[in-house]
């Protein structure tokens, strides 16, 4: 039986090609121009997929290759393959193959006096430039000269075929090879007298698309270093700044502007950043590795050198990788238990951290203050360690001349420069007045003991007693005496000393002023064209401590940051109230410039002041999406207001013109920075202040808050013992916290009892700069330590092991990420090193002990903080929901899993207002495999392992919606947590009283549990208004946008100096129109006759050409 015939549109386009008389060849054209007129894009697509695209291409080849060439044939020719081409990704090709590329750049040569012809020609030479080696084709053979011939000099004649010219031009400029002809005949020259010919002669705004045309021709050239020297030598930063101001005035030249812009900013010279190295200041000698070179040993930062936060996504460098690659789909792997990293015979010294096991109890019936000694106080200001010393004055104590001993040293007589005031404040005389500056230099001295507190300060202290919970500045300073630094910091930074009040308002999250980007790259291009106006003083040098001494005027503010968990290495004055500051790296390391601290004063009230952090790493920050950097006012402290606030104006994060040098020996391009950017008005003039990327949390502050917990409770009914997991690098101890009920008595069934309570273990501040963990981890302490009814039944059902800090080195030393070794900290959880990464090591050990002993943790938490989304989730493992969201073809029918592990995060969804499930993920990732969330689930069979994420910035959903999030709901996130682990137990009878009470109006009414599947991929927030980068990517295809191509080509594009196009596919109301001069019936039946002698064509077939298309809508 014979086949199916060829279909209506097959033989149409088959008799196109053969077709000999003009008329049956434009009544097939209209024919055609018909039937794709009136359906959507997907009629074009088929008609290429049935060979479209070739058969008019032939038909270019042989109607343009006749002694005469019509164009009543060819114009709508040209257009019909423009409006398919356009849409054939493969055009190019397709036309090379033809022979149709060289023939359509000779007929644009013989049509320049024919407008019509001379347009229709340039459409299509732009569709085919879409192809790179088409484009490079046509330039070898002349076609920039002639699109330059067409749109040089500037002429309001012709508008239309100039358009046409220069978007062709553009097209064009997609192949290198063009690109570098164009720069070497010095073509951006030309381009930028046209635009600036173009900006002044179109006073009315008529002609935009051509301005706007040509900046994408520069835009293109500015690809290569040879076109941005040329646009800079040519003075193109100066046309295009001078231009770009003119357009702001109009809305309806922001696309120039926004072109323009991008332009500017990407021929901006590069420069390295104003220092020495881009290592950190502060390194660290390693144990066991003395050859050790610093300056080019490689760290682990240069495989991954745009790691988030532990669990957020993976930055520029992976975003074009498939989201799923990253899953993990071995189910060997996934369910195969590996062996542990260490002899059993090791784990034995991890039992003295399980002291309910062992211990006697025999003080339950004795007087419990009996306990209470002066064993503290001795410690904390008797010969046993070092003492406070507090000194004031105008100068700092490290600010002196060189040869001088460090504070840390033996100072011999106390008495001299440095303590004068100090001595004055403790005469009998009257009180002198407090000024914020008498607080500005606040030292330890680790060599003399016994030296008391200055009297103006001890009775300030006085004054204030009391006044924030938790929190004893005399113990604050004890704790921050032994604190073992590589820096040896010797100052107290003032809210660490003074505490933290929250505030007694919510703050909403800012703002963004629209175009502030924008006017603050503009500010940075002034630099560069009035040089003269740049003061470009450094104010302070982390590495040249000397430098502060030279800033006494004040026409400078002052800056410091070598205190507990400060960070800035370098301040640079730009203008009168601008100042560069650039963050110092991680130890050890050359990267991960993220986290900030440091003190501010010598300001005057009421003045913006700009501050630019030129060296942040991340391709995206909540500062542009409403987060602001948080301000602690000493001049508000001593009135009563000691509170981190949230502060700063017109916020932006954008990609700037540092760079970072070279890797050497490893082939590694540079790379760029971004620009964090605010303004602060400061309500007091010479103040003292403290900004912050985020609430500050030291480890000094952990010691003193686990002082004071231990003080408030009733050893009869709180066991709570603290114990050193380890020492640090550095030497620091690293606090374990194990907290429960004491038992009732001795009797064995109380003890019994009492040892066999299912074990929880968190932990947190694995990431330095984390510091929200912290505050988390502080809600969640001081909440198991309370006396609230579910905090007693807490106690009562779990044991808790609690690693506050994992990292205290590198919370002591102001890092981001790292710890000491340069490592990020948990990517050792797979294989740990003793020596390198003791604390995970030994948390790791502690682990395998409680597996070994039949004691696995219940629940494993590790709190951490997030750089990119909001709202506050967890991260957990499934088996299958990995396997569901990579698409695997494993049966996960019948796979066997704990859901056990979403009970947590759904009761944390309805409890805590800061908590989102539809956040949460349960995937397990490839990239994680060696975290500690991944690594106690896979290792330890905790089910129940999670990751706990907190925002910088605040929250998108319930309660606390569009505001951000301060350190209360941070420390009521920690206590939800563990309201939220009751309910574990199951037959807890508090549970539905005291956890879940009925929602208040209005409050938790949504129904948050029902949630897609959520990918830690996935960004939450939408592109930012702004372009955050310039790379040349952002051009859109061919240098505008399709629509633009499509809007033109169907005739809505006309200037009025010139006729209405006679020559067009459809008109903007989709009516079909290729030719006016020849009549012509819109029907298929008009080629009846014509195709009913077609081989195989059934006369019934040509009452079914629109059917043949309409199956495809």
């Amino acid at each position: 039986m014979a086949g199916p015939g060829p279909s209506g549109l097959e033989v149409l386009l088959s008799t196109l090609q053969d077709a000999s008389d003009s008329e049956s060849t434009l009544n097939i054209l209209n024919v055609l121009d018909e039937l794709l007129s009136a359906g959507t894009d997907r009629r074009i697509h088929y008609m290429i997929k049935k060979g479209g695209s070739e058969a008019l291409l032939r038909t270019l080849v042989n109607t343009g290759c006749s002694p005469s060439p019509s164009s009543t044939i060819l114009v709508p020719l040209l257009h019909l393959l423009t409006k398919v081409g356009h849409r054939d990704k493969k055009i190019g090709h397709k036309a090379e193959k033809a022979g149709a590329v060289l023939l359509l750049l000779d007929l644009l040569r013989q049509s320049l006096s024919d407008v019509k012809m001379a347009v229709a020609c340039l459409w299509l030479l732009r569709v085919y430039a879409s192809c790179v080696s088409t484009a490079a084709l046509l330039g070898k053979n002349g076609a920039l000269e002639v699109q330059f011939m067409l749109i040089a000099p500037h002429t309001k004649k012709h508008t239309r075929m100039v358009k046409a010219a220069i978007d062709a031009l553009a097209a064009l400029l997609n192949s290198k090879w063009n690109c570098r002809r164009a720069v070497s005949q010095g073509y951006v020259s030309s381009l930028l007298n046209l635009y600036e010919d173009w900006h002044s002669n179109d006073a009315e705004n008529k002609h935009i698309p051509i301005r706007r045309a040509l900046l994408h021709c520069l835009r293109h050239l500015t690809n290569l270093p040879a076109g941005r020297r040329a646009l800079e030598q040519d003075g193109g930063m100066e046309i295009l700044f001078r231009t770009t101001q003119a357009c702001l005035a109009s809305r309806g030249l922001e696309s120039l502007a926004k072109s323009a812009t991008q332009i500017m900013r990407k021929c901006y010279p590069k420069q390295p950043l104003p220092l020495r190295s881009d290592r950190s200041t502060y390194s660290f000698p390693l144990p066991g590795c003395p050859t050790l070179n610093p300056e080019s040993a490689p760290t682990s930062e240069d495989d991954n050198l745009e790691e988030e936060s532990d669990e957020e996504d993976t930055e520029i460098d992976d975003l074009d990788r498939e989201e799923d690659d990253d899953l993990e789909t071995d189910l060997t792997k996934l369910r195969t238990r590996p062996e542990p990293d260490r002899p059993l015979e090791e784990l034995g010294q991890y039992a003295r951290l399980c002291p309910e096991l062992h211990y006697d109890f025999q003080d339950l019936d004795s007087d419990p203050d009996g306990e209470e000694s002066s064993d503290e106080d001795g410690f904390l200001y008797g010969d046993a360690g070092p003492g406070p010393r507090f000194f004031s004055g105008g100068r700092r104590e490290d600010q002196r001349s060189p040869g001088s001993k460090p504070v840390s040293e033996n100072q011999g007589d106390p008495g001299g420069e440095g303590s004068g005031p100090s001595q004055a404040g403790s005469s009998g005389g009257p009180e002198p007045q407090l000024n914020p500056r008498d607080f500005h230099s606040q030292y330890l001295s680790s060599g003399t003991a016994g030296h008391e507190i200055p009297s103006m300060i001890e009775r300030l202290l006085e004054k204030h007693r009391g006044c924030i919970p938790s929190h004893d500045p005399r113990i604050y300073t004890s704790t921050a005496a032994n604190t073992k630094s590589i820096a040896g910091y010797s100052v107290l930074a003032f809210p660490d000393f003074w505490g933290h009040l929250p505030p007694p308002y919510r703050q909403p999250m800012a703002q963004r002023r629209q175009g502030v980007q924008r006017s603050k790259v503009f500010e940075d291009i002034q630099r560069l064209l009035s040089p003269a106006d740049v003061v470009d003083k450094v104010v302070f040098d982390l590495e040249a401590p000397s430098s502060q001494d030279t800033v006494e005027d004040s026409d400078s503010l002052r800056f410091y940051s070598k205190f507990e968990s400060g960070n800035l290495r370098k301040a640079i004055q730009v203008r009168s109230y601008e100042y560069d500051m650039i963050l110092n790296s991680d130890v050890n390391c050359s990267h991960y410039h993220h986290w900030f601290y440091f003190e501010v004063s010598g300001m005057k009230a009421g003045v913006p002041y700009r501050f630019n952090i030129i060296n942040c790493e991340k391709a995206n920050s909540q500062f542009n999406y409403g987060m602001q950097p948080v301000l602690y006012s000493v001049r508000e402290a001593l009135e009563g207001n000691p509170h981190w606030v949230r502060a700063g104006s017109d916020i932006c994060y954008y990609k700037n013109h540092f760079s970072q040098s070279s890797l050497p020996g490893r082939g590694q391009k540079g790379r760029t920075y971004y620009t964090l950017t605010f303004s602060v008005t400061f309500q007091h003039s010479e103040d003292v202040c403290y900004l912050a990327y985020h609430y500050p949390y030291t480890y000094s502050a952990l010691q003193m808050q686990l002082q004071c917990l231990q003080r408030t409770l009733d050893p009869l009914k709180v066991f709570f013992q603290q114990q050193t997991l380890c020492e640090t690098l550095a030497g620091n101890p690293c606090p374990i916290i194990t907290i429960t009920a004491q038992p009732p008595s001795r009797s064995w069934n109380h003890l019994h009892q009492f040892r066999n309570r299912p074990c929880v273990l968190l932990t947190a501040r694995v990431h330095p700069g984390e510091s929200n963990a912290s505050w988390v981890m502080k809600g969640t302490l001081e909440f198991l330590c309370s006396s609230h009814p579910v905090a007693e039944s807490l106690r009562d059902a779990y044991i808790f092991k609690i690693i506050p800090m994992l990292n205290p080195d590198g919370v002591i030393n102001g890092t981001h990420r790292c710890s000491l070794s340069g490592e990020d900290l948990n990517r050792q959880w797979m294989k740990p090193d003793l020596k390198l990464s003791p604390t995970i090591y030994h948390a790791k050990g502690f682990l395998y002990y409680l597996n070994s002993i039949g004691r696995t943790p219940l629940v494993f938490c590790d709190y951490h903080g997030h750089s990119r989304k909001k709202n506050v989730f967890l991260y957990g493992c499934s088996i299958k929901e990995t396997f569901w969201q990579s698409g695997s073809t494993v049966n996960t029918v019948a796979l066997k899993e704990d859901p056990g592990y979403r009970t947590l995060p759904k009761i944390l969804d309805k409890i805590a207002p800061a908590f989102a499930f539809q956040s949460c993920s349960f995937l397990v990732e490839k990239s994680r495999a060696s975290t500690a969330r991944v690594v106690v689930w896979r290792e330890m069979g905790v089910v129940r392992s999670y990751t706990m994420e907190s925002t910088y910035c605040g929250c998108d959903q319930g309660l606390y919606k569009g505001l951000q999030i301060g350190t209360q709901e941070l420390e009521e996130m920690g206590s939800k947590l563990c309201q939220g682990l009751l309910a574990l137990k199951r037959n807890s009878l508090l549970y539905s009283k005291l956890i879940i009470p009925a929602p208040a109006p209005g409050e938790l009414s949504d129904n948050r549990l029902d949630h897609k599947p959520n990918s830690v991929f996935e960004d939450d927030e939408p592109p930012c208004e702004e372009e955050i980068e310039y790379h040349s990517d952002v051009c859109s295809e061919h240098g505008v946008d399709s629509t633009e191509l499509d809007a033109e080509v169907n005739g809505g594009v006309s200037d009025s100096e010139e006729d209405p196009p006679q020559y067009g596919l459809k008109t903007p109301d989709r009516k079909s129109r290729l030719t006016a001069q020849l009549p012509w019936k819109p029907s298929v039946e008009v080629v009846a006759v014509t195709l009913s002698s077609h081989k195989g064509f059934n006369s019934s077939n040509s009452h079914c050409l629109d059917s043949d298309l309409s199956h495809v809508e």
